[in-house]
């Protein structure tokens, strides 16, 4: 009876967490991105569809549900029609160990593995797949050209935000999510570990696409990137894929750096959101004020820059945890 209460408990939260993430909150970031890139260029932004805006998202869904799936004639249909359905997935897989919260003793997360930062680590890099895939089978040399840069770009980066984790869990004693937020009772990890923090917030930007690296998509250069050949909601998929990483990556940060849902007075579900989503602002920040980098550029900063910085961190780590013992 133990193992059927454990497989439903972790289906309830697994239907909860990925419907919150597939329909709530990547709508919500939509609607924020927009509103947001108004705030910062002086205008308005969404407005007239619901009050301030609000449904517009909402209308925009029911837009490209409606709209025809198109298909190029040389298109490898079956990869073709998969690669959207990687990168939601993958991005989707990585809320399984994020712990949102406390209950009274419960804490809201649908399973709570001992590898929990590997098991996000590995789930996130399978997004480039996704993307690779998405752009080989479109039959389409600038979508082609996109997958490849992806490639480029993403492997690049999940080396030093693997180094920032490593850090992280070396500070903590643990894998475990809840564990790494545990050991944040008295100090954030932030606080100890400000160039992991760091490193992890770069990485974390270029790992979901967001401007300044946003070259996997590039649409001055490569016209959309990956996804050029997409339409209705195999492009709105995508889309899907890079808000529900983007909120995956906020709530990790939070985790690892933030304390988790650890906070005074206010309840500790609501904590870990406000945490979770200033960090979302950041990167729409980021998103609305710096330029593209080029591709050199991009990959100077990640193996010249963050990953010797990265080992560093790891070698000083390591030192601290072995005379603090």
């Amino acid at each position: 009876m133990s193992w059927a209460l454990e497989i439903l408990k972790a289906s309830l939260y697994a239907v909860i967490v990925f419907t919150f993430a597939a329909v709530f909150a990547a709508m919500l970031g939509v609607y924020l991105e927009r509103k947001i890139s108004g705030w910062i260029q002086a205008r308005v932004g969404p407005k007239h569809v619901g009050p301030q805006g609000i449904l517009q998202t909402v209308a925009d869904t029911i837009k490209l549900l409606q709209k025809e799936n198109i298909v190029p004639r040389n298109a490898d249909f079956l990869v073709f029609s998969t690669a959207p359905l990687i990168v939601t997935v993958a991005a989707l897989l990585g809320y399984v160990v994020i712990p949102w919260g406390k209950l009274g003793d419960w804490i809201l997360i649908v399973r709570d593995l001992n590898i929990g930062v590997l098991y996000f680590a590995a789930v996130s890099s399978l997004i480039v797949i996704g993307i690779l895939t998405g752009g080989w089978s479109s039959n389409n040399k600038y979508a082609l050209l996109g997958g490849l840069r992806s490639a480029s770009q993403l492997i690049s980066y999940e080396l030093p935000l693997g180094f920032a984790i490593i850090s992280v869990a070396m500070m903590a004693g643990s894998l475990s999510t809840v564990d790494i937020v545990n050991a944040q009772r008295d100090v954030w990890f932030v606080f100890k570990q400000p160039l992991a923090f760091l490193i992890f917030l770069i990485a974390a930007a270029a790992e979901t696409n967001r401007i300044p690296f946003d070259l996997p998509e590039a649409e001055s250069e490569l016209v959309a990137g990956y996804f050029a050949e997409y339409t209705g909601m195999r492009f709105a998929l995508f889309q899907l894929g890079e808000y529900a990483e983007m909120l995956a990556m906020a709530a990790m940060t939070t985790v690892l750096f933030l304390g988790g849902w650890r906070g005074p007075w206010l309840p500790p579900i609501l904590w870990f959101f406000i945490k979770t989503y200033a960090v979302v602002f950041f990167f729409m920040w980021v998103r609305w004020t710096y330029p593209r980098l080029r591709i050199d550029q991009l990959l100077n900063l990640s193996w010249k820059v963050l990953l010797p910085l990265g080992l560093l961190n790891i070698l000083g780590t390591g030192l601290v945890v072995t005379l603090a013992r």
